[in-house]
């Protein structure tokens, strides 16, 4: 693949969603998403594969039989965390397409059908629960639980679709043989080009709601006041220290304040634990020793603290036999684990899964600063299609 011809495809979706700000906003089935969808769907029209919703508001085009068995995936996502780079997800969408017509043009007859997916809301960015989309395809999430999510206008997720959504698909072992996603690297691990993913973290996201009495800022005394604001800032510097004892990685990004005013003591804080480590027991550990320092902190400045746990997601080993043979066949690239989520983690329970990995000069991800040298992408295109190809 050359560079020339990833970069006209690229082009196509590059400025969808873009703000100025800097990075992107694609928020699932809203604005730039939707028309990303449409995107899709054009694509596969050029190439006349035909495209499916599986009711979840994944969507997948076709080369070869419509849920036929032993199908093998590949594609990632379109939506983005808010003022996110352009390559997480994208790039595996554009990648697929491109590694299809690479093998179209050597004369490849897959022996299994093929198909490029979409998958709805990876990031969890406008509905608060990462990779919903293949969630519910796997049956990892009620249909109804799915429907009542809510973004921060009241939206539903069923509201956004359309309709409930349908769930897990029947026989979901069986139809499909493989996914192989392609994703940009998303830290400073991977020197070459490309690499195979072993593994991701166990990582979860945990709500802090914390709770107080709302007053005057200019009229309450320092002594009698109940600031849950105070509660809240020890447990984010508390989260950083318990992480880097134990090697573990602790974000406390988001926040929610009411009534979020300069001159009032707030009367609710709310944020979000984003905690991920190498195992799960270092997880579950950590995650306890915050909120311990959280309910103790509690107790001194006269608020209180409910934790709740909105996802997590155990330790994930792709396909040890896979990944290894994926690796030989791509003349040996690095194998490595990764820390970051995935709907090819999701999946892995029930379907036999891989990851690419595209190098990332920076390091950097879920930031303006993501980047990926076009050069590097077309190697990605040629190695998936040697994949593809493989296992078709």
């Amino acid at each position: 693949m050359s560079k020339k011809v990833f970069s006209a495809l690229w082009a196509e979706i590059e400025a969808i969603g873009r703000v100025s700000g800097g990075g992107y906003i694609r928020y699932a089935l809203d604005g730039p998403d939707l028309v990303l969808r449409d995107w899709f769907r054009n694509q596969a029209d050029r190439r006349d594969m035909p495209v499916t919703d599986d009711g979840n508001g994944n969507l997948f085009a076709w080369w070869g039989d419509q849920w036929g068995r032993g199908a093998v995936l590949t594609g990632s996502h379109f939506d983005s965390v808010p003022h996110g780079g352009g390559y997480d997800g994208p790039l595996g969408i554009v990648s697929a397409f491109l590694a299809i017509d690479q093998l179209r043009a050597a004369g490849h007859q897959p022996s299994t059908p093929l198909a490029v997916v979409a998958f709805v809301e990876e990031e969890g960015g406008r509905f608060g629960l990462p990779c919903l989309g293949s969630r519910l395809l796997s049956g990892a999430i009620d249909p109804a639980k799915a429907a009542a999510l809510t973004d921060r206008d009241g939206i539903t997720f069923g509201e956004a679709l359309g309709a409930t959504p349908a769930g897990p698909l029947p026989g979901l072992k069986s139809r499909f043989g493989a996914l192989v996603e392609l994703h940009i690297e998303q830290g400073r691990q991977l020197a070459e080009p490309v690499g195979v993913a072993s593994a991701i973290w166990p990582h979860g996201r945990w709500r802090f709601d914390f709770t107080g009495h709302g007053d005057h800022a200019g009229t309450t005394k320092m002594a009698d006041r109940r600031d849950p604001m105070l509660t809240f800032a020890y447990t984010v510097l508390a989260a950083n220290k318990e992480a880097r004892l134990s090697g573990a990685h602790a974000t406390m990004a988001r926040v929610e304040v009411e009534p979020n005013a300069t001159n009032a003591i707030p009367s609710l804080v709310r944020g979000w634990l984003d905690a991920r480590a190498a195992d799960t027991a270092t997880m579950d550990a950590l995650v306890e020793a915050v909120t311990k320092r959280a309910n103790d902190r509690a107790g001194r400045d006269g608020t209180d603290v409910r934790v709740t746990a909105e996802s997590v997601s155990d330790e994930v080993t792709f396909d040890t036999a896979l990944a290894t043979r994926l690796s030989a066949l791509l003349d040996d690239a690095p194998i490595l684990p990764t820390s970051a989520g995935h709907d090819a983690g999701v999946l892995s329970a029930q379907v036999p899964t891989a990851m690419l990995f595209v190098r990332n000069p920076t390091g950097i991800s879920h930031s303006p600063a993501e980047s990926a040298d076009h050069a590097d992408c077309a190697l990605g295109v040629d190695a998936l299609a040697r994949v593809l190809s493989e296992l078709t």
